[in-house]
């Protein structure tokens, strides 16, 4: 017996396999381009961000509550300047690319991008409804191994102190079960330099491996990404870019408010000021901030400070300055007028160009609007003239484009300048206008009496 017990053979024990994480899972269906992505919200930003990663090789549908968006997106038509038709139309066809208006799609996407407008309330605090009625349709299909990303600009702690407890609510743990990250758009509308492709990408999980596999799923197709340390420092990343902007802009118009009590050309400061190559870097005045960040996001980052205790006095006293602009505008075209013998009351003006920046047909919080608006409600009959607007809603009236001509610029009292599109024939309005407010600097280095400079 012991003989037989010492010739024995002792088998080896076979290596339990270990089962993959979900991060790691999840990783490499991305990496592998077989996991299905969704964005929600097919505006400005969703749909760039769709179109990049169905480019690809993902699978992307794009959700979105406009049914004749998506209509025209099923069609493989795009609604948005810098995103072609051509390549709408070719990923729609090829399968890579659908839309929808039921959140259903959900149930099978691995990574959710959420694009949602955040617009301020009538008191000017943070309306996060958007974030909100999309964060419960991600609750209700949110499932293991699912990534779920908030691009949408909002205040410090939206993510964690919003999102999270929602996305935990359904028993799901995050950074185990489920992943959660913030990453700031950074849409420029019309900039032919730099596009969703080649922005650097600023990401911050709620826990490292949230932040691993957020980062795995953008740099399948972003030049650069950046990972920083928490949600809230990404958050903060988008703010303090836009109140950058908005508190510079703010100082060059008081600037140059300042240097037209003095008679200084404030363009030619600002010209000579620029050939300082450190410690300046050139902003320029307008009739007022416009687009979907800069108006709008210092004030998420002062409610926000107000929250806590503090009073951001340069944050707010730069918005008020850049909300005073479009009144200054109409007042130099009041002194246009007077300059002619005429009133407001019964004047004709046109605007030249209504979008809120240069070359692009984006309309969102455009000061345009607003100078029409107080010109209108002074008793101007006002019109404009935008080639990349045709036509638009005006407090009830639908209003067309103007095409400049001699005869047509001669009817009007009184040419306000409030976007310069390059396509303007400066030269016609110039020889044909009885008298111009330039709020851009379109006539830079024409002289004429019958132009009044911002």
């Amino acid at each position: 017996m012991r003989g037989s017990a010492s010739l024995r053979r002792v088998m080896p024990r076979r290596p339990v396999k270990r089962r993959p994480s979900p991060a790691e899972t999840l990783s490499r269906r991305i990496a592998s381009r077989k996991a299905h992505l969704a964005v929600i919200g097919m505006g400005y930003v969703g749909l760039p961000l769709a179109v990049e990663f169905a480019q690809a090789g993902f699978h992307v549908t794009g959700i979105d509550l406009d049914e004749p968006r998506v209509r025209q997106l099923q069609s493989g038509r795009s609604y948005i300047q810098d995103v072609p038709t051509a390549d709408v139309r070719a990923l729609v066809r090829s399968g890579h690319l659908e839309a929808t208006t039921d959140f259903s799609a959900l149930r099978r996407a691995d990574a959710v991008n959420v694009c949602v407008p955040t617009p301020l309330s009538k008191q000017r605090d943070p309306d996060v409804s958007y974030i909100v009625a999309a964060s419960e349709q991600v609750a209700k299909h949110l499932h293991p191994g699912m990534l779920v990303i908030l691009e949408s600009t909002t205040y410090p702690g939206t993510t964690d102190e919003l999102i999270l407890p929602m996305l935990e609510a359904t028993g799901m743990k995050v950074g185990r079960d489920f992943f959660l990250a913030f990453s700031p758009e950074r849409v420029d509308p019309g900039n032919p330099t730099y596009q969703t492709r080649n922005i650097p990408k600023v990401v911050g999980g709620v826990t490292p491996a949230c932040t691993r596999v957020a980062v795995e799923l953008y740099r399948q197709r972003l030049e650069h990404v950046v990972p920083v340390s928490s949600p809230q420092v990404a958050e903060m990343v988008k703010l303090l870019e836009n109140t950058f902007r908005s508190v510079n802009i703010g100082l060059v118009n008081e600037m140059a408010l300042m240097c037209a009590r003095l008679k200084i050309d404030v363009w030619e400061v600002i010209e000579a000021a620029a050939t300082k190559p450190f410690g300046f870097m050139p902003f320029y005045p307008g009739p007022g901030l416009g687009g979907h960040c800069i108006p709008i996001d210092p004030f998420y980052l002062s409610w926000k400070a107000r929250a806590s205790g503090f009073e951001a006095r340069f944050i707010e006293l730069a918005g008020y300055v850049n909300g005073q602009m479009p009144e200054h505008v109409v007042d130099l075209a009041v002194r246009a007028l007077n300059g002619r013998g005429k009133a407001v009351r019964g004047s004709r003006v046109l605007v030249l160009g209504v979008a809120y920046k240069a070359d692009i047909d984006d309309l969102r919080e455009s000061p345009s609007l607003d100078i029409m608006k107080t010109l209108a409600d002074r008793g101007a009959h006002v019109e404009y003239s935008d080639p990349h607007v045709p036509a638009l809603d005006f407090f009830g009236r639908r209003m067309r484009s103007t095409t400049l001509t001699p005869a047509r610029l001669g009817r009007f009292d009184c040419v306000v300048v409030a976007t310069a599109h390059r396509a303007f024939d400066w030269p016609l309005v110039l020889r044909h206008a009885k008298a111009i407010v330039d709020s851009r600097n379109a006539f830079r280095g024409r002289r004429s009496k019958k132009i009044i400079r911002l």
